[in-house]
């Protein structure tokens, strides 16, 4: 999964509010073998005020209305690669991923707002669309530095338990829900070192695991980088860690990087 920030606050710093050099990110993303663009059009930043509801819908629209452009013209880089490839939109107000599946062409809605109630369900049972489900506490866009887990892994089976039963009963089919531990939100280093671990437990689950593993910074603390475009190989390890616990979905900004560990690591699996 590729990312595009149709923004100008993003933390890596690659953010644009020029579409054309958005589609562009996303059409060397998708050459590089990216399956899915995940495209945002507000920083998940706490440090940031949230953008208007219709401000965010206008930079959507800008990418969407573009998207055939990100893939028209080119080939798969390999035979497993999904073609075309998938959009996910990353947002997490009703309003937004309302207006947003309205606009037609997203498949996927990434939502960060770890599901307070079940609106954004019902709008992607209504739609066909997929729903991403990423666990943490509180609303978005605060931050949430003192949350503290006794059991951070056995609180996130208790989520996603909860949450899978709020979507059923939205109409939303459990095949349709992928599962995100959230890693850095609402968590401190040892607890996200902890999800990395023992990321396998969300097998149990049986729906496919997204790990936002790139530039995080769990990462930076790791290693002590405080810059996140210098975390890319920290990224890559991450990504091992993860694929050998099974996780199936990888949101990385260095999409080529990621893609070489990931059909090496993949070539080493089937092997075994």
């Amino acid at each position: 999964m590729g990312i595009v920030n149709v923004n100008d606050d993003s933390f890596s710093g690659d953010g644009t509010l020029d579409f054309e050099k958005a589609i562009a990110q996303a059409r060397a993303q998708v050459a590089a073998g990216a399956d899915v663009i995940d495209v945002g059009a507000e920083s998940a930043r706490t440090n940031r005020a949230a953008v208007p509801v219709e401000e965010e819908l206008r930079r959507f629209r800008g990418f969407i209305e573009r998207w055939e452009n990100v893939w028209q013209g080119c080939v798969p880089k390999d035979n497993v690669q999904i073609w075309p490839p998938v959009l996910s939109a990353n947002t997490w107000r009703p309003d937004v991923v309302q207006g947003v599946l309205q606009m037609g062409r997203v498949e996927i809605v990434n939502d960060m707002g770890a599901l307070p109630d079940d609106q954004n369900a019902r709008f992607c049972a209504a739609s066909g669309a997929a729903l991403l489900i990423m666990h943490s506490v509180g609303e978005p866009k605060i931050p949430h530095l003192s949350q503290q887990w006794a059991n951070v892994m056995g609180e996130i089976e208790r989520f996603f338990e909860e949450k899978i039963s709020l979507i059923q009963g939205a109409g939303l089919a459990t095949d349709a829900v992928i599962l995100d531990p959230g890693i850095d939100f609402a968590k401190q280093r040892e607890d996200n070192l902890a999800v990395y671990r023992d990321l396998q437990r969300l097998r149990k689950f049986g729906r496919p695991v997204l790990v936002p593993v790139s530039r995080k910074t769990v990462i930076g603390e790791v290693l002590g980088l405080t810059n996140p475009s210098d975390r890319d190989a920290g990224t890559v390890a991450c990504i091992s860690a993860a694929m050998l616990r099974r996780a199936q979905i990888f949101r990385v900004h260095q999409v080529e990087a990621a893609w070489l560990s990931i059909k090496a690591l993949d070539g080493i699996l089937t092997l075994a």
